[in-house]
């Protein structure tokens, strides 16, 4: 475990490293890095370098910091932005983290146009048929996502997504509007929007969205009510520490 974690510090300090550099500076033979390399490649906390042969600190890192995030400031701080989009827009709102190939529901309001008061907290959804989840990959880095969509995409509805490379070219077009959105693709009636939550580091850490039928928030609403989330989402992030520029839309 020592050993472990002094190759996590040694790769945050040097950013990239082969085996023989992390086995001498660990002072391990290189068969002992190397398994430490792998253990921790299969927890996605490395990665290696393509056609480099060198490694990296990967994705998992921000997974952890993102749950750490998620168990302390981030319901408290993110609830009086909900519950205040929920009166203004009407619908459901809901932040969700990443949790091993899943987005789950962390808080929920509920706007006074909800019929129903269906409790999404705890719920885990599909990443590609959600808008928080798609907001989760897009900020991901394309090596991230591929390694979190490495199985195949499951087909909910008639409008899911089930091809890596129109997903790819849809979460391409949520990083370019600074918003995701689905239209009936994790069920039938059901659309939605989000936005990306960043942190104190700059990473994003969570998705805020919101929810409603389809007959009541259409896609030609999303314009318009993206124009409130995304400043609540910026407001969150303000509020567990991210201080940084909001990010301007890609062009």
């Amino acid at each position: 475990m020592d050993r472990a974690l002094s190759l996590l510090e040694l790769l945050a300090n040097l950013g990239e490293a082969g085996v023989t550099e992390l086995a001498k500076e660990l002072k391990v033979h290189k068969s002992t890095a190397f398994r430490l390399v792998v253990a921790l490649e299969n927890r996605q906390l490395v990665e290696q370098v393509a056609e480099r042969g060198k490694y990296r600190l990967g994705f998992g890192i921000v997974r952890l910091a993102g749950a750490v995030a998620a168990h302390l400031d981030l319901p408290r701080e993110s609830r009086p932005v909900c519950e205040r989009l929920a009166a203004e827009v009407g619908e459901t709102v809901n932040v969700a983290v990443l949790d091993a190939g899943a987005a789950i529901n962390i808080i929920q309001a509920h706007g006074s146009a909800t019929v129903t008061a269906r409790n999404w907290v705890g719920a885990r959804t599909a990443l590609h048929a959600s808008s928080s989840g798609k907001a989760l990959l897009a900020w991901a880095g394309d090596e991230a996502s591929a390694a979190l969509l490495a199985n195949k995409l499951e087909r909910y509805t008639e409008h899911t997504i089930t091809s890596e490379d129109a997903l790819r070219g849809d979460l391409k077009r949520a990083r370019t509007r600074g918003w995701a959105s689905t239209s009936e693709e994790l069920e039938i009636g059901l659309n939605s929007l989000a936005a990306p939550i960043r942190g104190s580091s700059g990473y994003v850490v969570a998705a805020v969205s919101i929810a409603g039928p389809s007959y009541r928030l259409t896609v030609d609403s999303f314009d318009a009510v993206a124009g409130k989330l995304v400043p609540g989402a910026q407001e969150i992030s303000s509020r567990i520490g991210y201080f940084g520029q909001a990010e301007a839309p890609l062009t």
